[in-house]
């Protein structure tokens, strides 16, 4: 009775076991009460069992942790990030790399919809979409409404345009935001100028073809 006790106690605390080996887990020490600790590093074992990026859960935690939010609240946006980087992994098969996992979710959380993803993935089908996704989050964050900053990244990707050059973009819409322009103006301004060394978008320049704006994006949500 004691040994088959024994053996139940160890089967219930393998998956916290394994997942206090991932180094990365470290972060959390001290972080998180115990009952919180324990239901995060379940949802990182469910992340690896998954083939998902655990960092971005991790990241998740510790925001919760730093901004004092109570466990329950904690353990919730965890486990929404999961499901978030599910559907980012899906929605950028079939071989897309942690850090496009990543961004995708991040996108997905304000306001991109799996399609966005998608068409993205379609105009770079053997390359990162990592910094063009980061690029739309952040142009969404600055204030540009999530459909006009899909339909202008995509455009933009569909021209040629190099990571570089996005981040360029949105590092000057920034700067303009910051001084006072609105974002859309800022946005228009600075595409202007990228547009000028851009190749002419074509027929099949618009985004997602002939996709309807909520076929690419939703409503902008809070991350």
């Amino acid at each position: 009775m004691i040994m088959r006790a024994f053996v139940l106690s160890v089967a219930l605390a393998l998956p916290a076991s394994l997942s206090a080996q991932d180094p990365r887990t470290a972060r959390l020490a001290g972080k998180l009460d115990g009952e919180t600790q324990a239901a995060v590093l379940r949802t990182l074992d469910s992340a690896l069992t998954r083939g998902l990026p655990t960092e971005p859960l991790v990241d998740k935690a510790l925001e919760g942790a730093t901004k004092k939010a109570a466990g329950s609240r904690i353990q919730a946006a965890v486990s929404t990030m999961l499901v978030r980087l599910e559907a980012a992994r899906d929605a950028l098969a079939p071989n897309p790399g942690p850090r496009d996992i990543a961004a995708g979710a991040d996108a997905l959380a304000y306001g991109a919809t799996r399609d966005a993803l998608k068409t993205m993935r379609a105009i770079r089908p053997n390359e990162s979409v990592a910094v063009p996704l980061g690029v739309l989050t952040q142009l969404v964050a600055s204030g540009v409404p999530v459909t006009r900053a899909t339909r202008v990244v995509a455009d933009l990707m569909r021209r040629g345009a190099r990571d570089e050059q996005l981040i360029a973009l949105n590092e000057d819409v920034r700067s303009y935001v910051a001084a006072g322009a609105s974002p859309e103006v800022a946005l228009d301004v600075r595409t202007r100028g990228l547009n000028a060394v851009l190749p002419a978008a074509g027929a099949g320049g618009a985004v997602a073809g002939d996709a309807s704006p909520t076929a690419l994006t939703g409503a902008a949500k809070k991350p």
